[in-house]
């Protein structure tokens, strides 16, 4: 399984002194690139390819807090795909170092082609990345919907 390690950042922290809500999606994001740009799908691979990843929607549960300084690991797993790979859900799991899943994340995305500004099917690569992701308990493939 896919995972990173990090410590929360005093610029993550809110009133509360716990992790502010909007760091998540962050870190997440941040996991979810070096995922990509670790197993040769960088920015410079996007550019050239003109397709880049684009969220429709994120969702995060939070199950207990982070604090500031604590370290965390969060891992990605795909949750759903098309089997065009055009769409897809991930879920990254935000873990303590005493092994508390702290939250979850999920997020539902796409394929956008910048050269017409249009979802599009990404390159064999990409399928053949996204089935390097660790599936979870209950993944599933999914249809387009709407064509």
């Amino acid at each position: 399984m896919y995972t990173k390690s990090y410590t929360v950042r005093w610029a993550d922290m809110d009133a509360n002194i716990h992790m502010r809500h909007s760091a998540y999606n962050d870190y997440a994001a941040q996991t979810r690139l070096m995922f990509m740009a670790d197993n040769g799908f960088g920015m410079e691979w996007f550019k050239e390819h003109n397709v880049y990843p684009i969220l429709f929607r994120e969702e995060t549960v939070f199950l207990r807090e982070i604090k500031g300084n604590e370290h965390f690991t969060i891992d990605v797993s795909l949750l759903k795909m098309t089997r065009d790979c055009s769409r897809w859900s991930l879920v990254n799991r935000f873990i303590k170092d005493d092994g508390t899943v702290a939250a979850k994340l999920t997020v539902d995305g796409a394929w956008m082609d910048l050269s017409i500004r249009k979802l599009a099917v990404p390159p064999n690569e990409i399928f053949e990345l996204f089935n390097k992701v660790d599936r979870t308990e209950d993944f599933e493939w999914v249809e387009k919907k709407g064509g």
